[in-house]
Parts: C-alpha cells; sequence; structure tokens
C-alpha cells in the first residue's frame, strides 16, 4: 500500500522504489509539503502540454511505461524517447524518439527516468530544443544539472513524479 507523508508520496501502482528519503526539490530548493511548493508543481503542471519521457520503457511494469500512459490519459501530448525503440508506434501521442534531438516539434517538459550520473547530458538536450520545464522522476537527482537548467531560464523539480503529484493536488 502507498504512504503520503509531509516527506512525499508514494504510488506502488507507479513506482517499485523504496519511498525517498529526502524531500521534494523544485526549482532548485528543498520545501516541504507547503502552499509554495504546491503552487509550483500547479503551475508546471497546468502549463505544460507536451512531455518527453526520457527513458521510455516498452515494458507494461517499468515506471516509465505507466506513467507516460498516465500522462497520455490525462490530455498531455506525450512523446516516449528510447534509442532503442525508435520509431515504433506504441499508442502514445507520437511515435518513440532516439533522442531529444529527433523529436522535431515543440516540447515543454522532459520527464527523466534516467540514472543521476545520465541527467546532466539529458538536461543539455532538453534545454538545447528549448523545453521550459526539466523534471528529474524520484530517486533522480542532480543539482549541477539543476543549476544548468534554472541559469538558462527553465525550471527544475527532481526526485518526484507527476503521475503522483497530479491527483494529489486535484488536476
Amino acid at each position: 500500500m502507498g504512504w503520503n507523508s509531509h516527506v512525499l508520496s508514494y504510488c506502488p501502482s507507479f513506482h517499485t522504489l523504496a519511498p525517498p528519503k529526502r524531500r521534494k526539490c523544485v526549482c532548485g530548493a528543498l520545501f516541504s509539503m507547503g502552499l509554495r511548493m504546491n503552487d509550483d508543481i500547479r503551475a508546471i503542471l497546468t502549463s505544460v502540454k507536451t512531455i518527453a519521457v526520457v527513458g521510455w520503457s516498452p515494458k507494461e511494469d517499468r515506471p516509465s511505461h505507466r506513467v507516460a500512459q498516465f500522462l497520455a490519459t490525462k490530455g498531455y501530448r506525450v512523446i516516449p524517447v528510447n534509442p532503442g525503440q525508435a520509431g515504433q508506434d506504441v499508442g502514445l501521442s507520437a511515435p518513440v524518439a532516439a533522442s531529444l534531438s529527433d523529436i522535431g516539434e515543440k516540447v515543454d517538459m522532459v520527464d527523466i527516468f534516467r540514472r543521476s550520473e545520465e541527467v546532466y547530458g539529458v538536461v543539455e538536450e532538453g534545454l538545447a530544443i528549448g523545453a521550459s520545464v526539466i523534471w528529474m522522476q524520484l530517486g533522480i537527482e542532480d543539482a549541477r544539472a539543476a543549476a544548468l537548467a534554472r541559469a538558462q531560464g527553465a525550471k527544475v523539480v527532481m526526485n518526484a513524479c507527476p503521475a503522483i503529484e497530479i491527483p494529489r493536488l486535484g488536476l
């Protein structure tokens, strides 16, 4: 069964990770589950329309697969990114892209399902295509990548999941 506390919501239907030990990081600063963080996340999730899911998996039991499906059911345009699956039509908003630079359309948010040590390169590529939001999934943090994104005007969320935040915020 999932848990919900003042640190972070956890939902086993999307994630099989152990509950994180740190609080969410929004726009580079740690916040408790207070109003400012809720407002920041709500603003992000209500303004973005197109989300690239980097590290998407075709395996239905993987969090990246389930989160992409969830986001699509909520009306977002979801573009899966996985070089090993490039070109396949998987029933989302667009065929799988090999990389962010292969997408060829405006992407508002890059949702990252890659190990923390791989995040910096993904953030560089996301910024190069004009993404205004960098979202690092549960358990994923990279302060250097976050600083780069913020320096270029992007909003950053670390160690959180939009598929958890959307229902938590009633969106």
